[in-house]
């Protein structure tokens, strides 16, 4: 279904913190008003619009307007700079920007677009959104075909790459196929979906959308809050939401009065993905919120994915599951299929797969074999049942004296420690073995960096790991790089120790 099917009265999007509430018949009639202004405006199926918004009531509205106009929506993140937010504007060749009075300084790129709309009251160069809609009848265009989201990779090692798909052959108003494979999702009709997350990522906004068409509430968070999210829960009965390992680490590491007064007893499914978990974050989860955690492998190249449930994650510590509508291949260098339990790179067999890098042919042929098959750059293995284990993205590796060393096994011990809130390791330079591991911490309490703590770390983790993949030393910081979609932006961390040597890593 999609928004005008629903009971109007019913509530499609709740904002946590001010509960501010966007009804489906206020969903349905912005969106159709909106399409009605872009499609005056000359835009037509294929064009492309971008949303630099933070997570805002009315996100969704503009995201719906393009899904039933047959455009091409770009989410940006609202976190970076003017120069970052042009260029992705001008990238994905967006006919259409709409922004916030509060994203102003962020939003120049308003001179390389044909409509550039400002929520929230209008600056030099801008439509004022609101009064644009209203010029607009609230009525269906003629034709409704699907649209579909174009994301930008986080640009984690470089600049973000625009992924690109072919529009669905079906109109808004058609079945998705989406929702036949909602379950794994946890949605169900007038569920109540918990989103933490930030809305210009991938994950967040399709299942925000995907939610809409079972009728389900969306609750939005303006940014997350450890203590903030459990309140949410309680407070409106939440079912469903799904996290970052990062937001789980957040919360297990509340004091204990604060993480225990919400009741979570709503809850029946909950999904985390983006970035790998450490298995003692897991286990604790699992322990706190029952055996209702799914855990999903994927990206937003969308070319091949593993689920593992609670269940199945006890069996098997670390995985990230069995593949779905894929097969796995971890395969060397020259892409060959490596023997159950060895390291290799990741690679999906994905029928009907048909993504592409926008403008850039060489990065698209970069992510496929000469079998066909599709990588999202890990590294990891296959055990004896076909569960995916996941040690680290190859572009993250560090080799040292000619040893592989995976940072994300030492990143995983040492997150366990009471004392770190969050930790990468990274390859810095070194003379005699070309790169070293070393440890970024940022501590629960800043101001306990000490050399005593560095030396704690270092041999916690040498007791827990073989000593060549542990951290030869350790730095601390206030906080890490890392993207609110718990990414880490390793590359400036990297730059900061290579200066103008040249990593290995590019």
């Amino acid at each position: 279904m999609y928004p005008g099917a629903h009971d109007p009265d019913r509530a499609a999007v709740v904002m946590a913190g001010s509960g501010e509430t966007v009804s489906y018949g206020e969903l349905e009639e912005r969106s159709l008003r909106l399409a009605r202004l872009w499609h005056e405006a000359g835009l037509r199926p294929g064009d492309h619009v971008a949303i630099l918004l933070e997570n805002h009531p009315r996100y969704f509205e503009v995201v719906w307007a393009a899904l039933r106009s047959g455009l091409y929506y770009t989410p940006v993140n609202c976190h970076l700079t003017a120069e970052e937010v042009a260029f992705i504007v001008g990238d994905c060749g967006a006919r259409s920007l709409v922004t916030s009075a509060a994203l102003t300084d962020q939003a120049v790129a308003s001179a390389i677009v044909d409509v550039p709309l400002m929520m929230d009251g209008a600056a030099d160069g801008w439509l004022g959104y609101e009064e644009a809609l209203d010029r607009q009848p609230a009525t269906p265009l003629d034709e409704q075909p699907n649209g579909q989201g174009m994301f930008y990779s986080s640009g984690t090692t470089g600049r973000p790459k625009g992924i690109l798909f072919p529009l669905p052959d079906r109109s808004v108003t058609d079945d998705d196929p989406m929702v036949l494979n909602g379950g794994p999702l946890g949605l169900a009709d007038g569920c109540v979906y918990l989103l933490p997350s930030p809305l210009y990522h991938a994950s967040p906004v399709v299942t925000g959308a995907l939610c809409h068409r079972y009728g389900g509430t969306v609750v939005v968070m303006e940014t997350f809050d450890a203590a903030a999210c459990l309140d949410a829960i309680e407070r409106y009965q939440v079912d469903v939401a799904q996290f970052v390992p990062t937001m789980f680490v957040r919360m297990l590491k509340l004091p204990d009065d604060v993480r225990t007064r919400a009741d979570l007893s709503s809850l029946r499914h909950v999904s985390h993905a983006a970035a790998p978990c450490p298995v003692d974050v897991k286990r604790q989860m699992i322990e706190w919120w029952g055996p209702i955690i799914v855990e999903f492998y994927a990206g937003s190249e969308n070319v091949g994915s593993t689920l593992i449930t609670s269940a199945e994650w006890l069996d098997h510590p670390g995985s990230v599951g069995l593949p779905r509508f894929c097969t796995t291949h971890i395969c060397d260098d020259d892409f060959n299929d490596l023997p159950t339990g060895e390291i290799g790179t990741v690679w999906f067999d994905t029928p009907g797969a048909a993504m592409e890098y926008h403008g850039d042919p060489e990065k698209t042929a970069e992510n496929r074999s000469p079998q066909g098959w599709y990588t999202m750059g890990d590294v990891g293995y296959l055990d004896d049942d076909g569960y995916l284990y996941l040690t680290d993205r190859k572009t993250f590796m560090i080799v040292s004296g000619g040893v592989n060393v995976y940072p994300q096994e030492a990143e995983n011990v040492l997150i366990a420690h009471d004392a770190v809130l969050d930790v990468a390791v990274i390859g810095v330079p070194d003379d005699d073995l070309g790169e070293v591991a070393k440890a970024v911490v940022q501590l629960v309490d800043p101001a306990a960096g000490t050399d005593a703590l560095a030396a704690e770390l270092l041999t916690y983790c040498s007791e827990r790991l073989a000593r060549y993949k542990c951290p030869r030393s350790v730095d601390f910081i206030d906080a890490l790089p890392r993207l609110d979609t718990g990414k880490l932006y390793k590359r400036l961390l990297r730059d900061r120790y290579w200066g103008d040597r040249t990593s290995r890593i590019v």
